[in-house]
């Protein structure tokens, strides 16, 4: 009879979908994995409204509530040029914030993906980075990412870290979108050139091929970091040049030019590329090229038939 009892009990807890909690569940990337992750998991969202991340009673309050197997911690302070003059926000939120996330996991058992960036390289390689190449965060926001990771590895053993860049996606502001309102701007001012940097270069990754194959990450257990973007790289320039000839808006003069003519507090990585050296070494499919994400992307944004 125990026996018995035992295997209806097996069966059940693996009929049972796994419940997913997502923070910052309103962000691009949030709401994203919303939508994408809801037929498979069990999924919740927070927002700040429920728990602000930096509120660590708060945090562990909600998170032991809801009790979830998974949470994926995509809240975070992501405006780059204002971390550098509000170096204590960024740093509790990112870093401060990502810890109470994790001991909140840590406390129920529950495993934990911490979406990351970029940033923690410096961009000096002149090759694509790989999750085993030392990390060296020119920002502050990326020094306040790379201090999530770290509090994430030292308080969890079973957990994701996702490095990812140049997102796009519905739900937040995004380059895809801002040339696009650029460009309809300028179109009505006359003929005004508009200008992007051609000396970063990187990955635009569609906010909802990253929920798919965290999706598809998670469901295999096989936990550690990942480098996870859409297939392929280009500069900004070459970025915004195909969202314009993608969207057939303009005319438009578009002009190249060099980073340091912007003078932005935050320096960027030159070379942003991420291979997703993981993925291949795991033998997961990887993402789609980024052009025809940014194609889907766009012709879902303007209704533009191809």
């Amino acid at each position: 009879m125990t026996k018995s009892k035992n295997a209806i009990t097996q069966k059940q807890n693996r009929k049972r979908k796994k419940k997913v909690l997502i923070t910052g569940s309103n962000g691009m990337l949030g709401s994203s994995l919303l939508e994408r992750l809801k037929k498979k998991y069990s999924i919740k969202g927070i927002t700040i409204e429920d728990a602000d991340i930096t509120d660590f009673d708060a945090v562990v309050k909600v998170i032991r509530k809801i009790r979830p197997d998974i949470v994926i911690h995509t809240a975070g302070y992501t405006k780059v040029d204002d971390c550098e003059s509000n170096i204590n926000l960024a740093y509790r939120v990112n870093g401060i914030g990502t810890r109470n996330v994790a001991v909140a996991c840590q406390r129920i058992d529950a495993s934990m993906v911490y979406i990351s960036t970029d940033y923690v390289f410096d961009g000096t390689k002149d090759s694509p980075y790989i999750e085993f190449d030392a990390v060296s965060p020119l920002s502050v926001y990326g020094k306040t990412k790379l201090a999530g990771e770290e509090f994430v590895r030292q308080i969890l053993n079973r957990f994701y870290i996702i490095r990812t860049s140049w997102l796009y996606g519905a739900g937040g502001v995004n380059f895809v979108d801002t040339i696009i309102n650029k460009v309809n701007t300028v179109g009505a001012e006359g003929n005004v050139p508009l200008k992007v940097v051609d000396d970063q270069t990187g990955s635009p990754t569609y906010t909802k091929d990253l929920a798919d194959k965290i999706g598809e990450i998670i469901d295999r257990e096989r936990y550690g970091i990942y480098h996870v973007t859409n297939s392929g790289s280009c500069s900004w320039f070459e970025f915004a040049k195909k969202i314009i000839d993608i969207s057939h808006i303009g005319p438009i003069r578009l002009i190249s030019i060099k980073s340091s003519e912007l003078n932005r507090p935050a320096k960027r990585p030159a070379n942003s590329v991420l291979q997703n050296f993981m993925l291949e070494l795991e033998g997961i499919p990887l993402l789609r090229r980024w052009e025809e994400a940014v194609g889907e992307y766009v012709r879902k944004t303007t209704s533009v038939n191809m």
